[in-house]
């Protein structure tokens, strides 16, 4: 739920940094304000992007900060924060996309969630964030119904696909949600003639969500028996690859035909972020990096691991221990299970209730913002505080679609 953009604090100047953070706590304080405390657990990366895109096609305005009061994620410090309407409709996407993934979860069973009471209490709250967030989206002129239309039509086809379906038949649900999303920022922002570009970078983006998800849960899943989209229609992490590349290119080019105020934080979130994040998820270098083979990886990149000298668990390998001969996952790349200290399980993802309790501590200890390392609420993955200041290798050059600080 935290999403795939997740900004490393060093790649943003600071000019950029302080807005990204306006858009994270404007987001949270819209779902306040509009449905409560208890919804601010859906805040997530993603769907801040909704509200980026808004203010980078108005320009920031007056208007559109205020100043915040002190938070413990801000250490308690006021801050300036994003405000309006798009902000309120990255709230309302999350609250409904939220609302799925708990219907999703208790339909699976997970955790707490095979306990009849849990499950009920579980399908009550889903079913008032569907309704708030449909209420949030009538006042804004978006109607929520084609994000549940598409969330129901996913069940149904992952229940009928199988080895050679298309991977894209099974994106293709998220692809119709998230292009709807951007789309609409361009009617709250007053340029209707970005409708259209817009719609096809949300695509793209949708595709994006769904394949690097698919790609960071298939050993987790594979080892719990879950159903994983490439595993399920049997494609190759090279194909699953191939398409990720494609829909950042094609990202770029639809950002080229969207007129803008002011381009820079959409411009580094969606082509130099998006980027590191598919880098992140197949185990590569940055893309701007000497080429090379990368480690067990086909797409070059550098002899580092996708974490270089300072990956978090040690080495340059990402799953721990020293590199190491050629194995199942190519040269010094073995794949979780078969760590340095012999085979090893996958945690096995939180519940969500569960996720959310751990979500809550983890928020109120300030570990999201500002941990060096901590344990994703319900995945379990290791993430890094959103305020870290890490000290990754930066990427130079930038040939995309629109010039910005610190490329």
């Amino acid at each position: 739920m935290f999403g795939i953009v997740r900004p490393c604090a060093h790649r943003l100047t600071e000019g950029l940094r302080t807005d990204w953070m306006a858009h994270l706590c404007g987001l949270c304080l819209a779902l306040r304000a509009d449905h409560g405390q208890f919804a601010r657990v859906v805040t997530n990366y993603d769907g801040l992007i909704v509200s980026v895109l808004t203010e980078a096609q108005t320009g920031t305005t007056e208007a559109g900060r205020r100043i915040a009061g002190p938070c413990p994620l801000r250490a308690m410090r006021t801050a300036p924060v994003a405000r309006g309407e798009g902000a309120r409709l990255a709230a309302a996407v999350s609250l409904v996309l939220a609302s799925a993934k708990v219907r999703d979860h208790v339909a699976d069973r997970d955790g707490l969630l095979a306990r009849r009471p849990v499950a009920a209490a579980a399908r009550r709250v889903a079913r008032s964030w569907d309704r708030a967030g449909a209420r949030t989206g009538r006042d804004l002129g978006f109607d929520t119904a084609v994000l549940v239309d598409a969330v129901d039509r996913q069940t149904g086809i992952e229940a009928l696909a199988g080895p050679g379906t298309p991977l894209l038949v099974v994106t293709e649900p998220t692809e119709t949600a998230t292009a709807a999303a951007f789309a609409h920022t361009a009617t709250l922002a007053g340029r209707p003639g970005n409708a259209a570009p817009l719609a096809e970078a949300g695509r793209l983006f949708g595709r994006l969500a769904h394949l690097l998800d698919a790609v960071e849960d298939q050993a987790a899943d594979d080892a719990a028996g879950a159903w994983n989209p490439l595993t399920a229609t049997g494609t190759s992490r090279e194909e699953a690859r191939r398409l990720a590349d494609d829909a950042l290119h094609g990202i770029r080019l639809a950002l080229k035909d969207v007129e803008f105020a002011d381009a820079r934080l959409a411009h580094v979130l969606l082509a130099h972020e998006l980027r590191a994040s598919v880098d992140r998820a197949f185990g590569t270098t940055c893309a701007h990096g000497a080429p090379g083979p990368a480690q067990g990886n086909p797409y070059g990149g550098g002899t580092p691991g996708p974490y270089g000298s300072y990956n978090p668990h040690g080495g340059g390998n990402p799953y721990g221990g020293p590199p190491g001969p050629a194995g199942p996952g190519g040269p010094g790349g073995l794949p979780p299970q078969f760590g340095a200290g012999g085979p090893q399980q996958p945690k096995k993802p939180r519940g969500f209730l569960a996720g959310c309790a751990m979500f809550t501590w983890l928020f109120c200890t300030c570990q999201i913002c500002c941990a060096k390392e901590y344990e994703g609420p319900w995945s379990r993955k290791k993430r890094e505080g959103c305020c870290y200041d890490c000290d990754c290798p930066d990427c130079s050059g930038c040939d995309c679609c629109c010039p910005c600080d610190g490329c």
